[in-house]
């Protein structure tokens, strides 16, 4: 599924592919580079906060560690 997002920085329509119908982690702006966590339902956009560089990190690092658990 393709969702795509407009950047409440910048105003630019985003886009990026899920294979589940929800998500909830860190988003990039290809833009303007700023940082947001976002959580998606289905095809709607439910959350879109900033966060830091920092939080950015921990939130990918987090995914990570989900992926490689699940894996196994």
């Amino acid at each position: 599924m393709l969702m795509r997002i407009q950047c409440p920085s910048c105003q630019t329509e985003g886009a990026f592919s899920l294979a589940d119908p929800s998500y909830e982690g860190p988003y990039r702006c290809w833009k303007c580079r700023a940082l947001f966590a976002v959580r998606i339902t289905g095809t709607n956009l439910e959350s879109c906060q900033p966060i830091t560089e920092e939080e950015f990190q921990q939130q990918l690092q987090a995914q990570a560690l989900q992926r490689r658990f699940r894996r196994d």
